[in-house]
């Protein structure tokens, strides 16, 4: 059967600062540059998830967009946008990992997987891609 590949794409807001504690003040500066800021700096983020699977023949999709939009929401949206990523998303501030785009490529995979298994009822659907642009010119992809 042919495999498909299903992508929705949505913008988000946050801040963050680029630093490791464990370093000091200089090797962070070295480091990190000006995304080391005391008072941090944002972005908006543009962030693709696709998903792959086989075509329901009872549906025509691989994936209802709604439930897409559902994943999307509950693991990026409301717990991300805007809002500062080292301060409000536990596994930047719980976890200590430094809030740089390809960890957060990962949480985001991570937070998609672990909502999957609740919304979907096909079990041939699976994460396919994690794409996140920080800027025009700085993107990140993950595929777990």
């Amino acid at each position: 059967m042919a495999m498909v590949y299903l992508t929705r794409r949505e913008t988000f807001c946050a801040s963050h600062r680029l630093h490791n504690p464990e370093l000091s003040d200089e090797e962070n500066r070295d480091i990190f540059g000006k995304c080391n800021h005391i008072h941090g700096h944002g972005h908006n983020y543009v962030v693709e998830v696709t998903v792959s699977g086989s075509i329901d023949p009872r549906t025509g999709m691989v994936m209802n967009l709604v439930d897409l939009k559902h994943l999307i929401h509950e693991s990026i949206m409301a717990p991300m946008d805007h809002k500062n990523l080292d301060l409000d998303v536990e596994e930047f501030r719980d976890e200590g990992r430094i809030s740089t785009t390809e960890n957060l490529s990962i949480v985001i995979w991570e937070r998609i997987q672990r909502l999957m298994g609740s919304v979907l009822s096909s079990s041939s659907v699976r994460l396919f891609e994690v794409k996140i642009w920080e800027t025009e010119k700085n993107i990140v992809v993950y595929r777990g």
